[in-house]
């Protein structure tokens, strides 16, 4: 029988080559597709295969108590993923998920504003350093910004609020419910403005289409596989392999250059993330009992 943490860290192998197999179909789809019309197809996918489970998996637990939530939830979620893949076209893979790795970190700033959680020192720390990082990566004032990277970073801003209404969500409704209204709402969002100037795909275009559409609920279901085996200080840091996966997928294909401020930049980033899931896992221990004797790493 294997160990739960080698299953574990084989169902995050499938989350980053799920999420490294979406950038690079949107990558490919780019050229010939806007970012409105590319999210409405992968909703539509989306809303397909999730109303295929609901069919055997029952009807029943998609509730309709919560859906100004959902809606709300959804608008943002959509707003971060419209900045996903309309950087992902533009700038360096390993840049857009470098900025995407600031989620958490705003994730924490939201909850202190909306449910009322306490940003500690140790929080406050993490969240520096993830702007810091940013500020590398973007360098302003040393070289011309790139837009998209912008729009990178308000997506990384609306991704943080989602993950907080998600939070909500997540002790009133169930999973399967949540990605049901996730692809239901974002369909109309993607679609109506794609209408204006929608391209009919070719034959061609439909595995990049299908990988768009499949990638991104396999990447989700495997991390939650993950989460179910491992603790989160285990499998966490496996996501963050995301990043150097990602820049070396960008250099084999694209011919991408990781610079010394995006390797400086992703660093402080992924500093942030770790204190801040170190302060996580930190919270959850149980008080241990007083000892006679001092801990060895307690002395001072």
């Amino acid at each position: 029988m294997r160990h739960p943490l080698v299953v574990a860290a084989a169902w995050m192998t499938g989350a980053l080559l799920s999420f490294s197999a979406m950038a690079v179909a949107v990558r490919e789809l780019s050229a010939n597709f806007g970012t409105f019309q590319l999210l409405a197809i992968r909703s539509l996918i989306g809303l397909l295969v999730i109303s295929a489970i609901l069919t055997r998996a029952g009807w029943a637990q998609v509730s309709f108590r919560n859906v100004r939530l959902h809606f709300g939830r959804n608008f943002v979620h959509f707003c971060g993923q419209f900045g996903w893949f309309y950087a992902i076209a533009l700038i360096p893979l390993g840049a857009v998920f470098a900025i995407e790795f600031t989620v958490p970190l705003w994730t924490v700033v939201f909850a202190a504003f909306l449910l009322g959680e306490r940003i500690s020192a140790t929080r406050g720390l993490a969240v520096v350093l993830g702007i810091s990082g940013v500020l590398v990566i973007l360098r302003p004032g040393w070289s011309v910004m790139h837009p998209a990277a912008l729009v990178m970073l308000a997506g990384a801003f609306a991704y943080g609020l989602s993950h907080t209404l998600t939070k909500r969500l997540a002790g009133l409704d169930t999973p399967l419910c949540i990605l049901f209204y996730m692809m239901l709402v974002q369909l109309p969002l993607g679609l109506v403005p794609a209408v204006f100037n929608w391209a009919t795909p070719a034959a061609a275009h439909w595995p990049w289409l299908i990988v768009v559409g499949i990638a991104g609920l396999s990447a989700h279901y495997c991390m939650v596989r993950a989460f179910s085996l491992a603790d989160a200080s285990v499998v966490v840091p496996l996501d963050f392999l995301r990043l150097p996966l990602i820049a070396l997928v960008g250099y084999a294909l694209y011919s991408e250059r990781v610079d010394e401020f995006l390797v400086l930049g992703s660093g402080l980033i992924l500093a942030g993330n770790f204190i801040n899931l170190y302060w996580e896992h930190k919270k959850k221990q149980p008080l241990q009992p007083a000892r006679s004797v001092p801990h060895p790493l307690r002395l001072r």
